[in-house]
C-alpha cells in the first residue's frame, strides 16, 4: 500500500476542505473529484496509487475531497457549484498555487467548466474525463435519465448504498466492469464508497447533480481543453463527450480504450500519457511492461473439507480474517497483493528473501486462526496487466505451491539463489516435473 501524503485544510467560509499534495513537477494540476471519493483510500489500491504517482511524475498534484464527503467537513450540506468554486479556490490558495491545470472528473466536470470560465487567470488547461454539461433529459439531451428515472434510483441507493450488492452492481454495470468479480478490488470499493459519503449525503448529491446545467458556458471558454472517455464506458455516453467536444472552443477529444468509468482501472497509462502530453508537449518513457520480481502463491490446506464441516457463513468469516492477515503480512514485507487465488493468494515482491519472510508470517498467523496454507515462490520475469499479472514466473510459483506439504514453503533454485547470504536455509527436495512448463525444475523448502 502507497503511504499517502499529509492531509491538510483549506478554510472556505466555515467550511474545512480536506486536500493533499503530492509529486513535485513543475506544473500544478488539481483534480475535482467524481460523485465521492476519500483521499486515504485512493493510496490504498494500488492501480489507483500508481496512476496518481504517475500524474505526480510531470505535475504536482493537488486532490481534495468536496465538502459534504471523503475527509472534509460533512456538516457543510450539499453545495452549490458556486461554492465548488470557492472550496476550489480555497485549496489552491492552501497549496500556494496561483495557477494550475484542473482535471474535472465525472461530477467534478461542470464545476471545473465553469471554474476555468470564470477565473481564466488560475487555469492552466482544462482537462475533463467522463463527464457532461447536464445530467437531466432536455430535448438536446435525449440519451440523459428522465426525472421519474432518477428518483427511482434514488429511493434504490439510499436502501443499498455501499452494500456488497451494490457495489458489485455499480461495479459491473459501469465503474469497473472487469473488476466487479475481484474479491480484494469489491471489498476496498465498498469502503471506498461508504466512507466517502453516507446514504443521506450520497441521495442529496443525486439530487443536486440533476440541477447542474453549463450548456450556456461552454462557448465562453477560453483555455486549451482536452476532453477524455473511455470507449466503452456506460457511466460516461458518448454523447456528453460529443456535446463538450462539439460547443468548446479548441477543444480536443480523445477515446481511450477501455470499459471504466474509474480513470485508474485498465490501461491508466494511456489516461496519464494524453494528460501528461497536453500540458507538457512530450510523453514520458512508459514503465516497462515487463519487470522480474519475486512471486509468491499460497493456498489453504484441506479448505473443501473445513468448508463443508463449518458451512458457508462461518467459512467466509474465517477466510476475511485469513484474507486481513495475508494482507497485512504481504504489506508488512513491502510486496503488492495481486489478487486472491481460490483460498489462496498471489503476491509479488522485489526481494525474495522478503517474500519469503512474508510467506513465513502468513503461516504463523493463520496458523493462530485455525488454518493452514502452503506456499510456493519462483523468480523470474512478469507481465504488467493493469492491477493483474501473467507470465511463466506466475505459473511456475503456483506450480511450486502444489507441491508444498502442509505449512510448508517451497521455492525453485532461482529463489535460493538470490538469497545467498541472506541467513535462510534451504532443503533440496528433488526434481519435480511442473505441469505446463517445459523442464525439470530443482525445488526447495525453507527451514
Amino acid at each position: 500500500m502507497a503511504h499517502p501524503p499529509a492531509t491538510q485544510y483549506a478554510q472556505s467560509g466555515d467550511v474545512s476542505i480536506a486536500y493533499q499534495v503530492s509529486g513535485d513537477g513543475p506544473i500544478d494540476l488539481i483534480v475535482s473529484p467524481g460523485y465521492v471519493s476519500h483521499l486515504d483510500l485512493a493510496w490504498e489500491e494500488p492501480s489507483y496509487a500508481r496512476c496518481l504517482e504517475r500524474l505526480g511524475s510531470f505535475a504536482r498534484l493537488i486532490r481534495f475531497d468536496k465538502r459534504g464527503t471523503g475527509l472534509s467537513d460533512r456538516e457543510a450540506g450539499i453545495p452549490s457549484l458556486e461554492q465548488r468554486m470557492d472550496d476550489i479556490r480555497a485549496v489552491l490558495d492552501g497549496a500556494g498555487s496561483r495557477r494550475a491545470a484542473i482535471l474535472g472528473v465525472s461530477e467534478g466536470g461542470p464545476m471545473s467548466v465553469l471554474f476555468a470560465a470564470t477565473y481564466p487567470e488560475r487555469t492552466e488547461a482544462l482537462i475533463l474525463y467522463g463527464t457532461y454539461a447536464r445530467t437531466a433529459w432536455a430535448p438536446d439531451h435525449p440519451w440523459r435519465p428522465s426525472l421519474a428515472d432518477a428518483e427511482a434510483r434514488d429511493v434504490e441507493a439510499r436502501k443499498s448504498w455501499g452494500t456488497p450488492a451494490h457495489v458489485r452492481m455499480l461495479l459491473a454495470s459501469w465503474l469497473a466492469p472487469s473488476l466487479a468479480n475481484d474479491e480484494r478490488f469489491c471489498e476496498w470499493a465498498g469502503r471506498y464508497i461508504r466512507l466517502g459519503a453516507s446514504p443521506g449525503a450520497a441521495v442529496a448529491l443525486r439530487r443536486m447533480n440533476r440541477t447542474i446545467d453549463v450548456r450556456d458556458v461552454l462557448s465562453t471558454l477560453h483555455v486549451p481543453t482536452l476532453i477524455l472517455r473511455h470507449r466503452d464506458d456506460a457511466g460516461s455516453p458518448i454523447e456528453d463527450s460529443r456535446y463538450l467536444a462539439d460547443r468548446i472552443p479548441g477543444a480536443k477529444f480523445v477515446e481511450l480504450p477501455g470499459d471504466a468509468h474509474f480513470y485508474f482501472v485498465g490501461d491508466s497509462d494511456a489516461f496519464v500519457d494524453e494528460i501528461e502530453e497536453f500540458l507538457t508537449g512530450t510523453r514520458s518513457a512508459r514503465e516497462p511492461d515487463r519487470v522480474l520480481a519475486t512471486v509468491l502463491v499460497t493456498d489453504i490446506c484441506d479448505s473443501t473439507r473445513r468448508a463443508s464441516e463449518m458451512g458457508d457463513r462461518r467459512w467466509r468469516e474465517l477466510l476475511e480474517r485469513h484474507n486481513d492477515v495475508t494482507q497485512r503480512a504481504v504489506a508488512r514485507y513491502k510486496g503488492r497483493s495481486i489478487k486472491r487465488t481460490g483460498d489462496g493468494v498471489l503476491a509479488t515482491f522485489d526481494g525474495p528473501a522478503r517474500a519469503i519472510r512474508s510467506a513465513f508470517a502468513i503461516r504463523d498467523e493463520v496458523r493462530r486462526i485455525g488454518l493452514t496454507i502452503r506456499a510456493g515462490l519462483h523468480a523470474g520475469e512478469i507481465e504488467l496487466l493493469g492491477q493483474d499479472i501473467a507470465g511463466i514466473a506466475v505459473h511456475a510459483a503456483a506450480r511450486v505451491a502444489a507441491q508444498a506439504g502442509v505449512n510448508e514453503v517451497w521455492t525453485s533454485r532461482t529463489v535460493r539463489d538470490l538469497v545467498a547470504g541472506s541467513g535462510l536455509e534451504f532443503t533440496e527436495r528433488g526434481e519435480f516435473e511442473l505441469k505446463g512448463i517445459r523442464g525439470s525444475w530443482p525445488l526447495f523448502t525453507v527451514d
